[in-house]
């Protein structure tokens, strides 16, 4: 896959799943604790797509995502939430504030690294990311 990936995650084995599987698939991970840290990490410009999870302390997911939204350089770096939030209308919400797609956790380890893989191929097919 070779993809550099942003998880912005506040929670440390939620992170090390994620990382786990995504390295083994051969991709760069690393880790933002909470929104501002994970909007400082973005603004460097270096990820080819981004894994927001939505109920983080402080500025939500969803705050993250429209704060990423409003810079220009980082405006067609896909969003993808990871969240638990599963209820009717909540991938809306996420799409709404700015995410381009959307998994639910819990993730399933066995098909994960194909979904991130196929949500990069849709934006690069779109133009976006890099």
């Amino acid at each position: 896959m070779k993809a550099k990936i942003l998880y912005i995650e506040d929670n440390t084995q939620n992170f090390y799943l994620v990382s786990f599987i995504l390295t083994a698939a051969g991709c760069e991970v690393v880790w933002a604790k909470d929104g501002p840290e994970g909007i400082e990490q973005a603004a460097r410009g270096w990820a080819d797509l981004i894994l927001l999870d939505i109920q983080l302390p402080g500025m939500d997911g969803y705050a993250v995502a429209r704060a990423l939204r409003e810079r220009p350089a980082l405006s067609l770096i896909p969003i993808v939430a990871l969240t638990s939030y599963a209820m009717a209308g909540d991938r809306e919400k996420a799409l709404a504030a700015g995410c381009t797609s959307y998994i639910e956790k819990p993730i399933d380890p066995a098909k994960f690294a194909a979904q991130v893989e196929q949500h990069l191929l849709d934006a690069r097919a779109k133009g976006e990311g890099s």
